[in-house]
């Protein structure tokens, strides 16, 4: 499981790094033919790429937190990769719509890269922070700093219990 989580994961961060590419094309591009290769591509690989590669690295997450000691909300490091992987996620379905429009625009036959106006911004901006986001939740991962969460303080101390309670009985026999 943890092979396909790093997989999916890393084949995600891959994925945002092509589509910001594609987003610096679709901007920055002079030729409206290039301009709208790029933003009819988007779509598609949204769909087929990033959605799938995102759905599967969060899956993964969660079964590898809830199947190791690291649990699921013990640890802070793996709380902010959940609240970051969960968060790119939700905003990646709702960036769909963006990337329809710009696709539905880009197939019409009168099709001018002037018409996306401000709109060709939108996709290099998201791309460049979903990068940045799952660069930090790779290095959450590649680093796992120290820190537990209360609930962490609280699960550590009931494991610490029973230790304990058996170390004090056995020097008490004679």
């Amino acid at each position: 499981m943890l092979t396909v989580h790093v997989t999916t994961s890393v084949g995600w961060l891959g994925a945002v790094a092509v589509f910001l590419v594609l987003g610096v094309v679709g901007m920055t591009s002079r030729d409206a033919a290039i301009v709208r290769a790029a933003y009819l591509v988007m779509e598609p690989t949204a769909w087929f790429v990033l959605i799938p590669l995102s759905f599967a690295s969060l899956l993964t997450g969660l079964i590898q937190s809830l199947g190791t000691a690291w649990g699921l909300v013990r640890h802070y490091w793996v709380l902010f990769k959940l609240v970051i992987n969960g968060g790119a996620v939700v905003v990646l379905l709702m960036y769909t719509r963006t990337l329809a429009s710009l696709a539905d625009a880009a197939a019409r036959p009168e099709f001018s890269s002037d018409d996306l106006g401000a709109m060709r911004v939108s996709p290099t901006i998201h791309s460049g922070l979903a990068l940045i986001l799952l660069l930090a939740a790779t290095v959450l991962a590649v680093y796992k700093p120290r820190g537990v969460t209360p609930y962490g303080h609280r699960k550590q101390r009931e494991r610490q219990m029973p230790a304990r309670r058996s170390g004090r009985s056995a020097l008490a026999q004679p």
